[in-house]
């Protein structure tokens, strides 16, 4: 039986390599405990599979079951090398487990000064007490104690001990995904506890729900005639949309065959759509360097989805297909992919499209070329906080988009760099748009600016 995690404690990098290679594995599921695969490496002093796993896209600050993330672990266990790369890879050097311990609090009590030192420089907090009271420089003995307090003086901190407040209630940590999540291909539908309807959409009922103590999201496809060769079609179309291996790809967890309901399922967004981000009540303010990031995120997503084999159903980029994790990483949502039964004649949101996708016939398109021009339409969306022609109806945007050259309008004072990334990517000759591969690194050197 594969088992990611002794091979992640054996350091047995050809198995992780193979293991993470498979689309339906999820590098950032968790065990019984939630250790995550970075966890054990982290843990075990395992610098290359750290180095991989973080490639990978597993998450640097996830935690496990007692509130771990990699870097207490790391910390603890006297692995300076590893520290330093999580603290490259933007980790919590504050971050505090379920006893109110940071990772400054295990490297100070096990007497690693290195790693002290590297944690401290880095805006690790010598004042920070533990619940019970404690600091790092309560931990710590003596000499270490006192060249800890000499760079916390030199880097400006505040002496004055930070009493430990609880914020586990906030539910802002970002938890190790329960591995069943990446098992199941068939559900019984008896096993799903539908309980409330998010949305009603032209290609069918979205759901929220429990299964198998996992919030999950249920779509229920509008099918005309379920038929046995359409039960047919859907078994062998929806495994492909089982993409665990890339942090930007909201999988499909599995579906419900049950004529005449054909169900999709997914993991739970709490923050909903890009969509609902930008234009809804959620109350989270998208500065630039939030929607670069997001325009990162999906770049990444969408690349990837071009690496693979053309997947059949069909994905069409707009920022309803688009989920929200917890930790504000996009997602692109494989649930929202079109299968072929469904009526692929029909056209949802015409504003996201480029002009030949509105005239071509299916055959004659370039599909990466249509998914960049919809990625610019993201990063517009991204810019203005607009809604792309929204006063107009979507049968009118999707007919002038087409007929009479309707295009969008870059307001004054938005950013220049995103300004030309966007009207790069929507040139109106198909084949000198770019390829993501090519924007990626662009977007990547925005977010460092």
């Amino acid at each position: 039986m594969e088992d990611i995690y002794y091979w992640c404690r054996e350091n047995n990098a050809i198995q992780v390599r193979l293991w993470l290679d498979d689309t339906e594995h999820d590098c950032n599921q968790g065990d019984d405990h939630g250790f995550s695969p970075l966890h054990w490496c982290a843990k075990e002093g395992h610098t290359k599979l750290v180095e991989m796993l973080l490639h990978r896209g597993a998450r640097v600050n996830s935690t496990n079951m007692g509130d771990d993330i990699p870097l207490h672990l790391a910390s603890a266990h006297g692995h300076l090398d590893i520290v330093q790369l999580l603290i490259r890879h933007r980790s919590d050097v504050n971050a505090a487990n379920e006893h109110g311990n940071t990772p400054l609090h295990y490297a100070a009590f096990w007497g690693y000064q290195s790693i002290a030192e590297e944690l401290v420089n880095h805006g690790a907090l010598v004042s920070m007490a533990n619940k019970d009271g404690d600091t790092p420089l309560d931990k710590a003995k003596s000499i270490l104690a006192k060249r800890l307090n000499e760079l916390a003086v030199e880097s400006g901190q505040e002496l004055k001990k930070i009493s430990f407040k609880d914020q586990s209630w906030l539910g802002l940590k970002t938890r190790s995904r329960d591995a069943t999540l990446s098992r199941h291909k068939g559900i019984n539908i008896q096993d799903l506890l539908l309980h409330t309807k998010l949305a009603i959409t032209p290609s069918g009922e979205t759901w929220r729900g429990r299964w198998q103590n996992n919030d999950i999201v249920a779509k229920i496809l509008k099918i005309r005639d379920c038929n046995s060769r359409v039960s047919r079609d859907f078994n062998e179309e929806f495994p492909k949309l089982r993409i665990f291996s890339h942090p930007n790809i909201l999988p499909v967890i599995g579906c419900c065959n049950a004529p005449p309901r054909l169900i999709v399922i997914s993991q739970y967004m709490p923050r909903g759509s890009l969509h609902d981000l930008l234009h809804g009540a959620a109350g989270i303010v998208v500065d630039t360097a939030q929607a670069i990031r997001f325009a990162l995120d999906i770049a990444r997503g969408m690349g990837y989805l071009h690496s693979l084999e053309r997947i059949i159903p069909e994905y069409h980029l707009n920022s309803f297909h688009v989920m929200i994790d917890d930790d504000l990483t996009a997602r692109i949502n494989m649930a929202d992919s079109q299968f072929s039964f469904q009526d692929r004649g029909r056209i949802f949101y015409p504003a996201w499209m480029s002009p030949e996708m509105l005239q071509k016939k299916r055959a004659e398109r370039n599909w990466e070329a249509c998914d960049m021009w919809s990625f610019a339409i993201c990063c517009w969306e991204l810019a203005t906080r607009e809604i792309p022609f929204a006063e107009l109806s979507p049968m009118e945007a999707g007919m002038r988009i087409a007929t009479e050259g309707l295009r969008i309008t870059i307001p004054p004072g938005t950013s220049p760099h995103l300004t030309k990334l966007i009207k790069i990517c929507m040139n109106e000759d198909p084949g000198k748009r770019p390829k993501f591969d090519m924007i990626i690194p662009i977007l990547e050197k925005m977010t460092r600016n």
